[in-house]
């Protein structure tokens, strides 16, 4: 009949060697997610850099209180900002204050919700701002809000 191999084992075919040889053409079934975790932390590092520069680029003083931040909106926030100077700006460009309500309402209607926020530096008196609050008013905003910074005193007396 046939001639036949007789391994050193008895007769058995060497099932390790045969693994091998499969293993080189069989598709690997384990995920390599190394590179995926890669890419996730880059673009975690690029948002975490690009997200503060997203915000109104306007230097100002703001005042400290020990105010909570107001939560978060689906529509970009509309910011207008009065500076030491007296300049007032909505969002970062420069308007006139006679032109300000005109402004504010021609943005008004374009918008779903009627927030605010008004930031102001805080060497500027109470009356301008108070003028500025008014004139948000007119144009459309009901629902103003202060921006502050974070951290600043309380009146709270039971400190000591």
């Amino acid at each position: 009949m046939g001639a036949q191999t007789i391994n050193g084992s008895g007769g058995a075919p060497r099932r390790g060697r045969d693994r091998r040889r499969r293993g080189r053409y069989a598709a690997m079934s384990e995920i390599n997610v190394t590179p995926f975790v890669d890419v996730m932390l880059v673009l975690l590092i690029i948002f975490m850099v690009s997200a503060p520069l997203l915000t109104v680029g306007v230097p100002v003083e703001l005042p400290e209180t020990a105010a909570e931040a107001l939560p978060v909106e689906n529509e970009e926030p509309l910011t207008v900002t009065l500076t030491i100077k007296g300049q007032i700006l909505i969002q970062t460009t420069e308007t006139p204050p006679g032109e300000l309500i005109g402004k504010l309402r021609a943005i008004a209607a374009e918008r779903t919700s009627n927030k605010i926020f008004l930031r102001a530096d805080g060497a500027i008196p109470y009356e301008q701002v108070m003028q500025v609050m008014g004139a948000l008013n007119a144009g459309g905003f009901r629902n103003i809000g202060l921006v502050t910074e974070s951290g600043g005193p309380t009146l709270d007396d039971t400190d000591g």
